[in-house]
């Protein structure tokens, strides 16, 4: 028996992209992320949450509730040959948001989708949105759409912007992806607030993925936070994780990667100490989206009616 809309919640689904484990403060990192951390303070924290796939595959399982095999990306977006691996969401495959349709949600979604097949944007003329092995959003549940089709990309001037089912120029005036995002799912959700039926929203973020795009005034933030490096930078991440309880107090730190070199060795410092500031802006950036969707909850007065999920692919 279907519910009555006035007790189903609405539902957020956050995802960001190539962040790491220990990436946001809750799980130890020095990076600031009050809103996120916030989530973490007032529900559950998972500390035991396995994923095998990436990129792609993670959002395939993610969106469908199956094997990435199962929903045709069991790899990336290329087509391999093989129906598991065709790249892009098969018809057999019944993604949340086409459930959830179908049950009187309102189904939206900001940000990256790139479970759509490949794009070859050296030349345009050799595919299109919608056919039939590049699958948009609004063709898989999802009655509103602002984002872009492809993976990762300028966040400057991203590829591939569309809304709804239509690509759309960008001003590049100011713009920031990671904002953009942010703010459509805020205008989505006020939107969808003043209607009869709950909603469902999917913000997928591009960030932290590369390029490393941040605004100045957030990369400042973080001058001088990672001049001793990243050596000493992953021992006291080791160690909160451990005061926090997210990893076992036995646990030894693992090895540092093979492709990395002693900090005492890497050769410039000052800039790989500037790359990982940036990297840090990047998430604080998107945090203080998060943040904005969270105040949006609570000052249309349904924060105590929408469950609200972060993830990493």
């Amino acid at each position: 028996m279907q519910q009555s809309s006035e007790n189903r919640p609405n539902i957020v689904l956050i995802l960001a992209d190539d962040m790491g484990f220990s990436d946001i403060g809750c799980y130890g990192s020095e990076i600031r992320t009050p809103n996120v951390d916030s989530l973490a303070e007032g529900g559950l924290q998972f500390t035991q949450m396995y994923n095998s796939a990436r990129c792609c595959p993670s959002r395939a399982a993610l969106l469908t509730g199956v094997n990435p095999q199962q929903a045709g990306v069991g790899h990336m977006v290329a087509d391999l040959g093989w129906p598991a691996y065709q790249g892009y969401l098969n018809e057999s495959s019944v993604t949340i948001a086409e459930g959830l349709k179908a049950n009187g949600y309102a189904t939206m979604m900001s940000g990256k989708w790139h479970v759509g097949g490949t794009y070859n944007l050296l030349d345009p003329a050799s595919w299109t949105p919608g056919d039939a092995s590049h699958p948009i959003p609004t063709q898989r549940g999802f009655d509103r759409f602002f984002g872009i089709i492809t993976g990762a990309g300028s966040f400057y001037h991203p590829l591939t912007l569309m809304r709804d089912d239509q690509l759309i120029p960008i001003d590049t005036d100011g713009f920031y992806f990671t904002d953009a995002i942010s703010d459509n799912a805020v205008d989505m959700i006020e939107d969808a607030a003043q209607g009869d039926n709950p909603f469902f929203i999917h913000i997928a973020y591009t960030s932290p993925h590369w390029p490393l795009h941040a605004l100045e005034e957030d990369i400042a933030r973080y001058q001088g936070v990672y001049k001793d490096g990243w050596d000493s930078l992953r021992t006291g991440r080791h160690e909160e994780m451990k005061d926090r309880g997210i990893v076992d107090s036995k646990w030894e730190i693992s090895p540092r990667d093979e492709s990395a070199p002693a900090w005492s060795d890497a050769r410039e410092k000052d800039w790989e100490a500037l790359r990982m500031a940036a990297y840090a802006a990047q998430i604080d950036i998107m945090d203080q989206g998060v943040g904005r969707v969270l105040s949006k909850l609570k000052e249309l007065g349904i924060a105590d009616n929408t469950l609200v999920m972060f993830l990493s692919d």
